[in-house]
């Protein structure tokens, strides 16, 4: 979803209703680096991860597990000696902290004066819109960062996508970052990311291809037929999940595997630094409403591992990551990514998406909404405001 940069002033002397409280999280069955329930999966965490671009960090350095089970401690910004100002965000610091991070992501590779991003070492070919680029690079960069440098959580032996013959689906590919990036992880592999827009790259590593489709419609490949099957952010884009996940079920080969993952929106904090009549939980609120009259409710993560049960799977696992809003985590990783969503929500965010929504979908005036955007702004600017959204990942296996 594109958005747009806008610059609001926030309303001091704003006031709201008070705001519903956030869904309550459910538990999580699995937390990130726990062991499965099944000691003959081989997970993949412990194979060579892939560069996510940016320096997070040496081992030595303090840094904490992000997990739904685990606290989030804040960084004491006010002895902080890694440059971020005590207004969490401002233009020139943003724009200085996303040129450093898209160099480092893209920096391998000149080639007679082309430039070729670090996740393919591919031109792109075609003329592309250099801020959606921008937008696509960053939101991968920071969910490789929030896995720890992995494309995916599932425990998927390296040796299954290595073998010729092994194929991968990407559903919803959008520019086709992460397809190119598990291309070149895995060159016997064949690569498909299907999107219902043309907006991936002409030039691609070989074994990657791009259809144009709708994941929601019947699929045109056989049954039995790939390795893993990934979708990633697909919410507002799929209306019927337990049909999308049955059609994986179908053409995954036995022992393959289905992973999704989204955002759920709506700020949580371990140390109840929200806010009275919060902004952000506000939008949130609307956001939900929005989704739900439109019938892609914002929640459906929490029911995929049921779904994936109930269509067969087995090992299915629920696990739920803390998406910081703003650098004021501690551990140096999170700190960037927390840095990466502040930036991307404060220059757009799902505010395009907001607008047209509140109008169209609730009624409302655009006026009224301004208001709400603007403390949520505010909020996120806020250092002394330790929000976390949750990123939810499902997987499953076909039994063998």
């Amino acid at each position: 979803m594109d958005h747009h940069h806008e610059h609001t002033t926030p309303l001091s002397d704003a006031r709201l209703p008070a705001a519903p409280a956030a869904a309550t999280p459910g538990p999580s069955s699995h937390s990130p680096g726990s062991s499965h329930d099944d000691p003959k999966q081989e997970s993949h965490q412990a194979d060579a991860p892939v560069d996510s671009g940016v320096d997070a960090g040496s081992s030595s350095e303090y840094d904490q597990p992000n997990s739904g089970d685990h606290l989030l401690e804040a960084h004491n910004h006010h002895q902080d000696d890694e440059g971020f100002t005590d207004e969490g965000y401002n233009d020139s610091d943003a724009s200085s902290f996303l040129s450093s991070v898209l160099s480092e992501v893209r920096r391998g590779v000149e080639i007679e004066g082309r430039q070729y991003a670090s996740y393919g070492k591919h031109d792109y070919g075609m003329p592309m819109d250099e801020k959606e680029l921008d937008r696509q690079d960053l939101q991968h960069h920071k969910y490789t960062l929030l896995l720890n440098d992995n494309l995916y959580a599932a425990p998927i032996p390296d040796e299954r996508l290595q073998e010729g013959g092994s194929r991968v689906l990407d559903l919803g590919t959008g520019t086709g970052i992460w397809a190119m990036d598990l291309a070149d992880k895995f060159p016997n592999a064949e690569i498909i990311g299907v999107d219902i827009a043309p907006t991936q790259p002409t030039f691609v590593p070989p074994n990657c291809i791009f259809e144009i489709d709708d994941v929601e419609e019947d699929w045109p490949y056989r049954p039995a037929h790939f390795d893993f099957i990934h979708g990633r952010d697909l919410m507002t884009a799929v209306r019927d999940w337990p049909r999308l996940i049955q059609q994986s079920y179908t053409h995954l080969k036995p022992g393959g595997w289905v992973q999704l993952a989204s955002t759920i929106p709506g700020a949580l904090s371990d140390d109840n630094t929200i806010p009275p009549n919060s902004g952000y939980l506000e939008s949130a609120r609307l956001y939900f409403e929005m989704a739900e009259k439109m019938g892609a409710p914002l929640d459906a993560p929490r029911k995929w591992g049921d779904q994936m049960r109930d269509a067969g799977f087995t090992n299915v696992q629920d696990v739920v990551y803390k998406l910081p809003m703003g650098p004021w985590p501690r551990g140096k990783r999170l700190r960037t990514v927390g840095r990466l969503e502040q930036i991307m929500i404060l220059e757009g965010g799902f505010e395009a998406y907001m607008l047209r929504g509140y109008t169209q979908v609730l009624g409302g005036r655009p006026e009224d909404l301004q208001i709400i955007l603007a403390l949520a702004r505010r909020e996120i600017k806020d250092p002394n405001v330790h929000t976390y959204v949750q990123f939810h990942v499902t997987y499953g296996m076909k039994p063998e």
